[in-house]
């Protein structure tokens, strides 16, 4: 089941995508698609729906992200071997774990803004995690269970303010727009297997990742049993599970970045296509 977000940002109605790919309203049915929505129970009535009954969503709407009520971002660092060999990091021992500002998440086509001031703003083509159930200390072989299901994620970052500012990651990670999510959000009885995702991402069409989820350094079951013994994971949260080799910083002959004009088109095998149009803010306020 792919369930979706559309509209005007704010102001987003719930819908999901029937078997033909047109985009159905489920607004009767539902208030959002948010952390009350993603209980086990209330999935599978959803999934028993005859979707072509429900009203067909006219035209080409915004979408937005397809969760709402988000209440935190746990990111998992250094997850491919190939990207810590790139960064110029020995793969870690165990997860590294950082935290991006939910005033980060963006819809999955709305523009990447680079901010003021930044010189390294880069690309990460991502599977992401939404929990459906409050996962506190749980073992590997239970984790799966609070799993609502997978979206694909961008985690935009500005290098600079990353790893040249001081302190821990989160800065470099957490500006507005930088978590573009979506398009859908498909469940789990849909996506049954998320170690066998390719992901990759192109800048201005040329093809800079291609990898995929089969080469977890952290598979998605200890990723959530380790996350687990340090913060409580609730309905809603979102963990984004690291990225493959080719971003910005490990370009050669020398890294480049970024810029205004730039376009980003990414995907994943069974999660969608994104694609953004960076952009100069407007100003220093959101």
């Amino acid at each position: 089941m792919k369930l979706v977000r559309y509209g005007e940002a704010g102001a987003e109605r719930p819908a999901m995508l029937d078997a033909q790919g047109t985009l159905r309203d489920l607004s009767m049915l539902l208030p959002d698609i948010g952390p009350a929505q993603l209980n086990p129970r209330t999935l599978a009535a959803l999934a028993a729906i005859d979707a072509t009954r429900l009203p067909a969503v006219p035209g080409n709407p915004r979408l937005g992200s397809p969760v709402s009520g988000v209440g935190k971002i746990v990111c998992v660092g250094l997850n491919y071997a190939d990207h810590a060999r790139e960064a110029g990091l020995q793969p870690p021992a165990e997860p590294v774990l950082f935290l991006k500002a939910v005033t980060a998440l963006s819809g999955p086509n709305d523009p990447v803004r680079i901010p003021p001031g930044a010189a390294k703003t880069d690309w990460e083509v991502e599977l992401g995690i939404v929990i459906g159930s409050t996962t506190r200390h749980v073992e590997e072989a239970d984790a799966m269970a609070h799993v609502a299901g997978y979206v694909l994620a961008n985690d935009v970052s500005e290098r600079a303010w990353q790893m040249e500012r001081g302190g821990q990651w989160d800065k470099g990670k957490s500006y507005d727009t930088f978590a573009p999510i979506g398009p859908w959000l498909v469940t789990t009885d849909e996506l049954t297997d998320p170690h066998a995702i390719d992901l990759w991402l192109e800048v201005n069409g040329r093809r800079v990742q291609q990898g995929s989820t089969a080469n977890f350094i952290f598979g998605v079951p200890t990723v959530l049993a380790y996350i687990s013994q340090f913060m409580t994971l609730l309905p809603g949260d979102l963990i984004l599970t690291g990225t493959p080799a080719g971003v910005g910083l490990g370009q050669k002959p020398a890294p480049w970045f970024l810029k205004p004009g730039d376009v980003m088109r990414l995907g994943a095998s069974g999660l969608g296509e994104q694609t953004q149009h960076c952009v100069a803010p407007s100003g220093t306020s959101a």
